[in-house]
């Protein structure tokens, strides 16, 4: 039993890395939620109505502006790529040699003194790859940091759960606040750094997964 333990835990830790390296997952920006910071009312020192910290414009639709602030992002995300490539080599070669007459030898003594060769080579090559991908949705993410130049960082992330099953939809990305529509909307084609993870949680999303034996398997023996 002693011998058998280290082939067991040596098992386990394979079968744990298999398990690692079949599961690819997206850097999403953290923490997916944050609160906005206390304001703590003071007496302004300059004695300045207003106030950068705290701006925010009268005559204006609301806009995310600082951390905590929320903004709804319309997912439209459409990659297609479509790669052809065509080569073909055809090469041919004759050569034909023959021998009549010699000085002081009879002419029918070399009617069978001939020589010929061919070569040819062809070659032929064609590829062809397509990847179309398509992702629609919308989401409200939250403002959890404002970068120097203004730049919103944001992240967000939606649960829904029906039954057994748990749809999981996580973005971040960095906004410039030039391109946020009326109605504190901005379309995912204008954002920087997108990231976007769609998974289940559930029995239907254990269904589509390949089985910690078989991963193990996979691991040892990559054929």
């Amino acid at each position: 039993m002693r011998a058998v333990r280290p082939a067991l835990g040596a098992a386990a830790a394979l079968a744990l890395c298999a398990c690692g390296t079949l599961s690819p997952k997206v850097d999403i920006a953290q923490p997916t939620e944050v609160r906005a910071p206390r304001v703590i009312t003071a007496a302004p020192a300059n004695g300045a109505i207003f106030q950068g910290a705290s701006y925010r414009p009268l005559f204006e639709d609301h806009r995310a502006r600082l951390v905590g602030d929320t903004i709804t992002v319309q997912i439209v995300e459409k990659v297609a790529a479509t790669q052809s490539s065509t080569s073909s080599v055809d090469k041919t070669g004759k050569v034909d040699a023959s021998l009549t007459a010699l000085p002081f030898l009879a002419p029918n003594s070399f009617k069978r003194a001939s020589a010929s060769g061919n070569s040819s080579n062809t070659f032929a090559g064609k590829g062809t790859t397509e990847s179309a991908n398509t992702f629609t949705g919308t989401i409200t993410a939250t403002v959890i940091d404002v970068l120097p130049n203004g730049h919103l960082i944001v992240s967000g992330e939606k649960q829904i759960g029906v039954n057994a099953h748990v749809d999981v939809l996580r973005f971040s990305g960095q906004i410039d606040p030039r391109a946020i529509q009326p109605g504190n909307s901005v379309a995912s084609a204008q954002i920087a750094n997108v990231r976007i993870e769609q998974k289940g949680r559930g029995a239907q999303a254990e269904a589509q997964e390949i089985g910690w034996l078989s991963r193990f398997f996979l691991n040892v023996l990559p054929i």
